[in-house]
């Protein structure tokens, strides 16, 4: 029903483009149209597309992520962030996933990223120029017509024997319109391929926002970690050198008592300078993640923001979601980006072949031509032409057909890409779960070596106060601290960018997110 709608229309549309024109068509063209441009307009949407239908390839997806079974919790360690976490297998993850860290800075410094992020902006752009690529190859579809009117002034040679030179008019205006039909009808299917290939490259633009928005969320949220674990290390580097003066303050006490040798105060010396040199780096790494915060939502580094996260107001999400590892296929942006390619590289090889095989255009003009303007809207001095060209490539050096054999190449590397593209999805979602599991187990062993370390550096104070220790001991039970403090802090910091990144190498749920909109072609 569809196709005789669109005869139909074919070919009523010279006769109204006629009427409007105010141009009169002769019986006799009418005539033929009705039993020529039915007839073409029937055989010319009878046609195949040529080249291979896409259909998405048959994967065999794993059972599970990993080779070995993981425990179904982590373990646990003091404190908030060495709580136990549950995965939950077959559980998606939620739409605003990072919110499950419970703080409200971070909910409004990734609403305020998402909202001015020129890449998102980027992204929403090129998204709109690729639908407007295939609205614009969409308009193949239908015939073009173009209205033209040429006036012209003219004056004939006297030289020159015409019908105007004989009855002495040697000066004459000419008034010329005409309206143009052209119509290419897509026989072989080489423009539906085309539209299948732009509309693919939508699907891939789309993805490749999602992609975007997933990475822009996840650099936000692990930013926001490590500034507030770069802020619990820049105090303890605070406590031990506060420490390290308390102890400079002692052995100055001792020396003038005549109990220890100036080498004793010298090296605590040494020692509370190199506790306040720690301070830089771990100022200037702040500073740094002051400055990606910026830029991440838009602004200019001396625009900080804020928003100051600390660690232990963060809160570890208890409950892990793990989809299904056949479910990875739809989630992941970078998986569908890798897809969207693959069926744009299968149109393109429809085009090639379609470039082979034989071409055809239908035209038609319709005018009039007078000596007088208002003769021209009366409909005097008609004319029309209508005529149909058919192409058939015969020779051109191999060209054609070595582009066929280059698209047929490319679709291979784009099915030969999508498959890499899914084993290293699950590579970096089986890495993204067993790191959960050790991030628990070494936050649980650095609490312990914090907590010995801890002790251990308060007997040896009182040790040392008695004289029984020496000012080597001190400084030894002093390094192992610090060392011990900056694991536990860098441990805990581990544990929610494990988090984070489980939620992003599940694909975000950005899904949930793009369902939500309009106009999605």
């Amino acid at each position: 029903m569809n196709k005789l709608i669109q005869i139909a229309m074919r070919h009523t549309l010279m006769a109204r483009l006629a009427k409007h024109a105010s141009i009169q068509l002769s019986p006799r063209l009418m005539s033929w149209g009705a039993s020529v441009l039915p007839v073409c307009a029937l055989l010319m949407s009878s046609g195949c597309a040529v080249g291979p239908d896409y259909h998405r390839p048959a994967l065999k997806t794993p059972q599970a992520y990993t080779a070995t079974s993981l425990p179904e919790r982590t373990v646990s360690a003091a404190g908030s962030a060495g709580q136990v976490q549950a995965l939950l297998p077959g559980q998606s993850v939620q739409q605003q996933w990072w919110q499950a860290f419970g703080s409200r800075e971070l909910d409004k410094l990734v609403a305020d990223a998402i909202n001015a992020s020129p890449d998102l902006q980027a992204a929403n752009a090129a998204l709109l120029a690729a639908r407007e690529h295939v609205a614009a190859q969409r308009g193949l579809y239908w015939p073009s017509v173009s209205a033209q009117f040429n006036p012209t002034r003219q004056k004939i040679a006297s030289s020159l024997s015409t019908p105007a030179y004989a009855e002495q008019i040697m000066l004459y205006s000419l008034y010329t319109a005409q309206l143009n039909i052209g119509y290419v009808p897509d026989v072989f299917g080489a423009n539906r391929r085309m539209v299948e290939a732009l509309a693919a490259q939508v699907d891939f633009q789309r993805y490749a926002r999602q992609a975007a928005y997933t990475s822009l969320v996840g650099n936000i949220v692990n930013t926001a970690i490590q500034e507030a674990s770069l802020r619990a290390q820049i105090n303890a580097a605070h406590e031990l050198v506060a420490l390290s003066a308390q102890m400079l303050a002692m052995s100055q006490r001792q020396y003038a008592a005549g109990q220890v040798s100036l080498a004793d105060v010298t090296a605590q010396e040494a020692a509370l300078a190199q506790a306040q040199a720690a301070l830089l780096p771990l100022q200037q790494q702040l500073d740094q993640q002051h400055n990606l915060l910026a830029v991440l939502t838009g602004h200019y580094p001396s625009e900080l923001p804020a928003q100051a996260f600390d660690l232990d107001k963060l809160h570890l999400p208890a409950a892990l979601p793990v989809s299904l590892p056949a479910q990875l296929l739809e989630q992941r942006p970078d998986i569908r980006s890798a897809e969207a390619q693959l069926q744009a590289a299968s149109a393109m090889v429809g085009v090639a072949t379609a470039a082979r095989l034989p071409s055809v255009t239908l035209s038609a003009n319709i005018g009039g031509a007078t000596l007088q303007f208002a003769d021209l809207l009366k409909g005097a001095g008609s004319f029309w032409t209508v005529g149909a060209n058919i192409l058939q490539p015969v020779f051109a050096g191999g060209q054609l057909l070595h582009q066929q054999c280059a698209a047929e190449a490319t679709y291979a590397q784009a099915a030969a890409q999508y498959r890499s593209t899914v084993l290293t999805a699950f590579q970096d979602t089986a890495d993204t779960l067993q790191a959960i599991h050790y991030n628990a187990e070494t936050l649980r062993l650095a609490d312990v070596a914090y907590q010995a370390a801890q002790k251990n550096l308060l007997i040896v104070q009182r040790q040392r106060e008695r004289g029984a220790a020496s000012q080597p001991e001190v400084l030894l039970a002093q390094q192992q601290y610090q060392q011990a403090v900056m694991s536990l802090v860098q441990a805990r910091a581990a544990r929610y960018n494990g988090t984070v990144a489980l939620f992003q190498a599940l694909g975000g749920a950005w899904w949930e997110a793009d369902s939500q909109e309009s106009g999605q072609p």
